[in-house]
């Protein structure tokens, strides 16, 4: 390329590092720093956010195991997690629902798992699926540290794709008040459907989704908002630690099968 041609793109160039310097910054600190990490460390980030909890967070708390990754996760290494501002949502939604059973989609570190945890009425009960057995791990470790027995949290490695249709029969779950999608967006539309087909929606259940504006699950909330079994609400937000990059959990309220 001559040097001309780079001059004349050198505006363009400048004009979307500007413009989208948010983003670049979020992709240095997930994909590049963190790859960086794995490799001198030999762990993945999950393992390393588990090493900071132990040594700083107490045992029992889970309150405070959660601040302790809020902390290690905007000091030390960007977690990817669902961050203070959305926990707040989603623990409000949870205790103005009060649930006797939820489900959640994509376990991850544990973090969303503990918020809805502490939040369950007495009695409920939370099934969490993760489909990577070395993230499940740390997940499950973290979950007991907090103080929760496997009789109000239960976790399940698996594809979503697979252990919802062997909910009922295998885990004893015959209904879902409250569903968290927290996994791979592009997932999102075809496990509401799972459970829709599987009748483990009864009416009035609440289906929240995260970061259905970034990523983003385009699918998914057009199909929320046209199948007519829907009441739709978006709560907008950003991403932790990047509030300028604007993001939404949804919320529906299926409201039957007809």
């Amino acid at each position: 390329m001559s040097p001309a041609i780079a001059l004349a793109f050198l505006p363009l160039v400048v004009t979307l590092l500007v413009r989208y310097r948010h983003h670049f910054r979020l992709l240095v600190r997930t994909v590049l720093l963190r790859s960086l990490r794995d490799c001198l460390s030999g762990l993945r980030i999950e393992e390393r956010a588990f090493s900071y909890v132990l040594t700083h967070a107490l045992p029992g708390d889970p309150g405070h195991i959660l601040t302790t990754l809020d902390h290690w996760s905007s000091h030390c290494e960007y977690l990817s997690h669902m961050g203070p501002v959305k926990g707040q949502i989603l623990i409000r939604l949870v205790e103005e629902k009060a649930p006797t059973c939820v489900l959640e989609l994509g376990t991850y570190c544990g973090y969303s798992t503990l918020l809805i945890a502490r939040a369950l009425p007495p009695g409920g009960r939370l099934v969490t699926v993760e489909r990577d057995p070395c993230t499940a791990e740390v997940a499950e470790k973290l979950i007991r540290l907090a103080g929760f027995d496997e009789r109000t949290v239960e976790l399940i490695v698996g594809s979503s794709e697979e252990v919802i249709p062997r909910l009922r029969t295998k885990y004893q779950l015959s209904r879902v008040d409250l569903v968290l999608l927290a996994h791979r967006p592009r997932c999102y539309l075809r496990d509401l459907q799972l459970l829709e087909a599987h009748a483990l929606l009864p009416a009035g259940a609440t289906v929240l989704a995260d970061r259905v504006l970034f990523p983003g699950a385009p699918r998914f909330l057009q199909y929320a908002k046209s199948c007519g079994r829907y009441r739709c609400r978006l709560h907008h937000t950003g991403l932790p630690d990047f509030p300028a990059i604007k993001d939404s959990i949804a919320q529906l309220t299926y409201a039957g099968p007809g």
